[in-house]
């Protein structure tokens, strides 16, 4: 487990920008990632590269135009898989290409999905008409709300002046510590897909079973734990948070949920009742991740 890092450290001995220089600087995340309220407004500094979600034949570009009712019923209604497509390297390579000084993606996990190898391409393609550009990619080696912190830690290095070559630094420290859990009412989609066997979800569903799930440090999908019944599964992945997070009164923690804001704000009062943090971050989530939680999961990071 890595330690909490001391940011204010960090910034002290790192700081070489003078007071009045501009924030220069860009956030691109690929649609997995759930944006803040203010980051949609604020389209000088952030960017969402979407996916693209195809139900039955028909593709849904995961943007601002997604309607999230419309599309559970869709999943539901269809007897084939849902599937999702990584944006183009030109989609990205156009998204880089801005004023900004300092560019930074954050692409959801590369274990799940080719949007990482996407963005690198982009950003060589980019490099060929502007070689000195300064782009980092970040794997998120998570998805979803994982993806946001990650992002908001991004925006707070930029906001403390530090140089590029330190934001990267510290971020890529902070992704080593960042931990994600989930609890998903329904596994179909991630049984279709083949992240996570017939066998076991199909018990799963008959038993009533809630797998407690979570990410490795390498990005992939793990379970953690299981409980009969979404209330007590929920209890048992408060009680993984608990364990697995170090010096929580320092971080923000993060809850993304699929069409159950009430689930949501009971979690985030169990866990405030738990564990001290220093911010809870609640969001509903966009396209991809609500294709893989389906209706009521329930996405944690911290």
């Amino acid at each position: 487990m890595q330690q909490y890092v001391n940011i204010d450290v960090v910034f002290e001995t790192t700081y070489n920008r003078k007071e009045d220089d501009i924030l220069s600087y860009k956030i691109v995340i690929d649609s997995c990632g759930e944006l803040l309220e203010e980051w949609k407004k604020d389209t000088e500094h952030f960017e969402s590269v979407p996916l693209t979600l195809t139900v039955g034949g028909e593709d849904i570009i995961d943007d601002a135009s997604f309607n999230q009712a419309e599309f559970l019923k869709k999943v539901a209604e269809c007897p084939e898989c849902p599937k999702s497509a990584c944006p183009s390297p030109e989609r990205f390579r156009k998204a880089f290409d801005c004023e900004a000084e300092h560019v930074y993606c954050v692409t959801l996990s590369a274990e799940l999905s080719g949007s990482y190898s996407s963005a690198v391409l982009g950003r060589s393609l980019l490099h060929e008409e502007q070689p000195d550009k300064k782009i980092h990619i970040f794997n998120s080696r998570s998805a979803s709300i994982g993806q946001t912190l990650i992002a908001m830690k991004i925006q707070e290095c930029e906001e403390a002046r530090l140089p590029f070559e330190d934001v990267v630094s510290v971020v890529e420290k902070y992704i080593e510590g960042q931990n994600t859990f989930f609890v998903l009412e329904n596994l179909e989609t991630l049984r279709k897909n083949g992240r996570l066997s017939k066998v076991k979800a199909l018990v799963a569903s008959a038993l009533k079973i809630k797998p407690v799930m979570g990410a490795t440090p390498e990005g992939t999908i793990c379970q953690l734990d299981q409980a009969r019944g979404m209330n007590k599964a929920l209890v048992k992945m408060v009680e993984h948070i608990m364990e697995k997070t170090v010096d929580s009164e320092h971080k923000v923690l993060a809850i993304s949920h699929c069409n159950s804001e009430k689930r949501a704000q009971m979690l985030k009062e169990a866990l405030q009742e738990k564990m001290k943090v220093a911010k809870i971050v609640v969001l509903d989530t966009a396209g991809v991740s609500s294709m893989y939680a389906n209706d009521g999961g329930i996405i944690v990071a911290v």
